[in-house]
């Protein structure tokens, strides 16, 4: 393999989850107004999903992740984390109650917990130290390629099954069929991810060969410093549902929202390789700093913004993502010994899942109890912090 070359095997698990995500985001975006909307939910009720959902992503990925590097097989887990989202998203289809929302955002998030930590070990099990911002970086763009194809795809398709390219905002009652039909399509689109699974060769985790555990879970202090930094912001981040919620309650239709969500997977897909090639050269705290003030500055944009500033507070969302997401994988894998990869992503998955459970269910009741904006000014103000602590701590 020559130096710039990224391994066979990335590529193939982008493409993996480029096709999950084509299937995954023709949902997403739809569910605060299909939940609200379309089943009369509230959106405490939505925090509790998104909350709970996240939940089980937590515990999942953090048990997939131990139990692959026990096993030292990871493969299985990707698998099956590809095939489970295709039995949630069947459960959408048929949701008449937002408890059935929950169980099939329950059965998605299972396999997204199995998945997501074998998956991210077996990135870096394959890739060199120094391209591992590379590598993570080309991960979530082709991630987020898929994810712009499947909002794209649900725009046009609510564009065309509603007849409204303008229509009023999605916020009262509306019909159900429309927000069906693009679940049952991303549902079977997303069978395609699992056939290519097959493609992928499976590796075996590194023997290990640490001492007994000395209390620490047999990771470095280095890794639970890291870890810690990225918790403090963590607390800021609630579920990206309350975005596109708040896109609908400022006058967005139902489609425009999903538009507004496209911008952000545009600037997401764009920025994710460059911000991960910029980590491998300048450093991961640098650029992960300067993606929590963009984060700040974006959650008080959306506290006080209109429904034209919606459009450009999403694209500028998506270069914070570009900045933080792929590169805090790789930062937490810097610090992982090769033997505990798994484990260490299921911790950290585990760990900020728990965090985002308390965060998404606080924003909904904000939301309810106070008004549209008062999560947004929470958000705003806990990313503050941790900035402040990340540049008082400068880690490294």
């Amino acid at each position: 393999m020559t130096k710039d070359k990224l391994p066979r095997d990335v590529w193939l698990l982008g493409g993996v989850s480029f096709f999950a995500d084509v299937s995954s985001e023709m949902i997403y975006p739809l569910l605060p107004m299909f939940v609200i909307a379309v089943l009369g939910a509230s959106a405490t009720d939505l925090g509790w999903i998104e909350g709970l959902a996240q939940g089980v992503v937590a515990l999942m990925t953090a048990w997939a992740g131990i139990r692959s590097d026990r096993q030292r097989r990871r493969l299985m887990w990707v698998r099956w984390g590809y095939a489970l989202p295709v039995i949630g998203k069947a459960i959408l289809v048929a949701a008449t109650s937002w408890p059935a929302v929950l169980l099939g955002r329950v059965t998605d998030r299972v396999g997204k917990g199995f998945r997501s930590s074998p998956r991210d070990a077996l990135i870096v099990d394959v890739t060199p130290g120094s391209q591992r911002g590379r590598a993570f970086g080309l991960h979530r763009a082709l991630d987020t390629a898929g994810a712009l194809t499947g909002v794209i795809g649900a725009a046009v398709l609510l564009w065309w099954l509603t007849g409204s390219p303008s229509g009023e905002a999605q916020t009262t009652h509306v019909d159900a069929r429309p927000f069906r039909l693009v679940f049952a399509i991303a549902a079977a689109l997303g069978i395609v991810a699992v056939v290519l699974t097959f493609l992928v060769k499976d590796r075996s985790a590194p023997p290990s060969t640490s001492k007994p555990s000395t209390g620490r879970l047999l990771l470095p202090r280095s890794y639970w410093i890291v870890l810690a930094m990225l918790l403090v912001f963590a607390i800021a981040n609630s579920s990206d549902t309350f975005l596109l919620l708040r896109g609908a309650n400022l006058g967005l239709s139902a489609w425009q929202v999903v538009a507004a969500y496209a911008v952000y997977n545009v600037i997401y897909m764009l920025g994710s390789y460059p911000a991960g090639a910029l980590s491998d050269r300048f450093g991961r705290w640098r650029v992960i700093g300067s993606g929590w003030a963009i984060y700040a500055a974006v959650y008080a944009g959306f506290a006080v913004a209109n429904r034209t500033a919606i459009w450009t507070l999403f694209g500028v969302y998506g270069l914070y993502m570009a900045l933080t997401d792929g590169v805090g994988k790789a930062l937490i894998a810097d610090h992982a010994p090769p033997e505990h990869r798994g484990r260490a992503m299921g911790i950290f998955y585990f760990a900020t899942g728990i965090t985002t459970i308390a965060s998404s269910v606080i924003a909904g009741a904000l939301w309810d109890a106070v008004g549209p904006s008062a999560p947004f000014w929470l958000g705003a103000g806990f990313a503050v912090l941790a900035l402040g602590i990340l540049i008082a701590a400068r880690p490294r």
